[in-house]
């Protein structure tokens, strides 16, 4: 059983002061599960490493089953672009929240991941980027415009800087009601983590995933 002592706890102010600085309707646009979920999880990732592709293609669909679906954890993503090793990182961020912006934020969250092995090694990625509102039902001027906006570009800034203000030094990293789980871990480590964040929010022993 992992122990909320063996994570790596960060001295900081809660993150959601930190990383919910925006307005809360960009977040919306970014989350999954139920408002009124007991537990929060601040995933701080980057489209272009492949331990997140590795998260977010094998692991996060059993957590959305398990624990986001039946309301358990409400679930968020802020983008953690390491522009200094992913030279499209943040071109890749900024076309999901333009997707946001037209509430397909996972559809093409999900591409992204899904294609990384074929953009990430581009010369100029911006093409394919574009090419991919089709596939996920994009208006395309709106979408343009979005990334021609200044504002688009200072957004991902502040989900990065918030992002290290909380402690996050590399990806993924979760912020989990207080702690931070560093690393693409397998299921069975988000299980115990989440089960017992869980219990100790309901004020109940530890059960499995999708007990309510």
């Amino acid at each position: 059983m992992v122990e909320l002592r063996f994570w790596v706890w960060g001295a900081m102010t809660l993150v959601p002061l930190t990383l919910s600085a925006q307005s809360t309707a960009p977040l919306e646009t970014r989350s999954k599960g139920s408002p009124q979920a007991p537990v929060t999880v601040y995933e701080m990732s980057d489209f272009q490493c492949p331990y997140c592709r590795e998260f977010a293609l094998q692991t996060f669909p059993q957590l959305e089953r398990d624990y986001i679906r039946p309301g358990k954890v409400r679930w968020v993503f802020i983008n953690f672009p390491l522009t200094s090793i992913h030279q499209h990182a943040s071109a890749a961020a900024e076309l999901a929240l333009c997707a946001g912006e037209q509430r397909r934020f996972w559809p093409v969250h999900d591409l992204l991941f899904q294609h990384q092995e074929t953009w990430a090694p581009l010369k100029e990625a911006g093409p394919f980027f574009v090419s991919l509102a089709d596939s996920a039902r994009l208006s395309k001027p709106t979408l343009l415009a979005c990334l021609e906006s200044p504002e688009t570009r200072k957004r991902v800034r502040a989900d990065a800087e918030g992002a290290a203000r909380s402690g996050a030094s590399s990806t993924p990293t979760f912020y989990i009601e207080g702690g931070l789980l560093e690393g693409a871990q397998p299921i069975t480590v988000f299980r115990q983590v989440l089960d017992s964040v869980y219990a100790s929010k309901k004020g109940t022993g530890a059960r499995g995933p999708g007990t309510r």
